[in-house]
């Protein structure tokens, strides 16, 4: 199973988004014995990498977003002190 295929959702895999989708028109009944599972496979796959450099993006952002609220509390702390 795979997500929507929007193009607007998934930049990187829009040209094998097309080409999966072409497949599935010109093949109604092959599409059902394998026709288009090569490109079912390569869209995983983009799928795959796309989620992957999503999840790093996550990541680092909220590694900074941590250390905004770290430096925040650090400062309240000292403010409290004084």
């Amino acid at each position: 199973m795979h997500p929507p295929l929007t193009l607007h959702r998934h930049p990187m895999c829009a040209e094998i988004i097309e080409e999966f989708q072409k497949c599935h028109l010109d093949h109604p009944v092959k599409k059902f014995f394998g026709e288009c599972t090569d490109l079912k496979i390569k869209l995983d796959r983009c799928f795959r990498q796309e989620k992957a450099l999503k999840r790093k993006a996550n990541f680092e952002e909220s590694k900074k977003f941590k250390e905004q609220l770290q430096a925040y509390k650090r400062e309240m702390a000292e403010k409290n002190e004084a």
